[in-house]
């Protein structure tokens, strides 16, 4: 059973381009959260910062962590590793911290399955239609076609893995989406009352894949 002095983990997925790492940023600001910090083999995007956005490595070296086992999860996403280490999860748990994890649904599946002695919470996050996805990802740092056309194609796939999650919010405005997510930890945490609508979601899931 969890105790009630440990940290909670909170993970955020979503399909690329649906702003769960805006949301991370924003839910790390609460007091006593902190974020998960990933490794990665992708090259970093502008304005990332390598050991603060993530721990940059290459190949050789997120395969010799993996043979060490050394990850709590990790997963290989458009052609690049993602995971995330085990000992600074744990270590910030036992001290009390809440962690949040930006990861995919792989990683997210991985660690409900490893069912782990903390108070797990997880949440999808959506778009509100897939033009909008389509637009957000046209004006990140995508410039390339084929990647927008690439990321939208897994979207149809990643989208299926709502059903697996907590909790599914509509990222229709930032604050809006942050703050539902904001209560929903805050009502987990105090078993209050929740403010979830799951036929709602199902509704628009139907909406987004058709």
């Amino acid at each position: 059973m969890p105790s009630s002095k440990d940290g909670i983990m909170v993970v955020l997925s979503s399909p690329s381009g649906a702003g769960k790492t805006t949301l991370v940023n924003l839910l790390s600001k609460q007091e006593n959260f902190e974020i998960s910090i990933s490794h990665t083999t992708r090259q970093p995007r502008p304005a990332e910062i390598s050991n603060k956005d993530y721990f940059f490595v290459n190949d050789y070296e997120f395969k010799r962590l993996i043979n060490n086992q050394e990850f709590l999860e990790y997963a290989k996403v458009f052609n690049n590793y993602y995971g995330t280490t085990r000992t600074p999860v744990i270590d910030n748990l036992n001290k009390g911290k809440n962690v949040l994890f930006d990861i995919d649904w792989q990683g997210a599946d991985q660690i409900k399955n490893k069912k782990l002695d903390y108070k797990l919470i997880t949440f999808f996050i959506l778009p509100p239609s897939k033009e909008i996805l389509f637009e957000r990802l046209s004006n990140r740092d995508m410039k390339d076609k084929l990647i927008v056309e690439e990321r939208m194609e897994q979207f149809e796939k990643d989208v299926l893995h709502w059903i697996n999650y907590d909790y599914v919010v509509i990222n229709d405005e930032l604050n809006n989406c942050y703050m539902k997510i904001k209560s929903l930890i805050h009502a987990e945490i105090n078993n209050g009352s929740k403010d979830y609508d799951p036929n709602y979601i199902r509704k628009h899931v139907e909406k987004l894949t058709s």
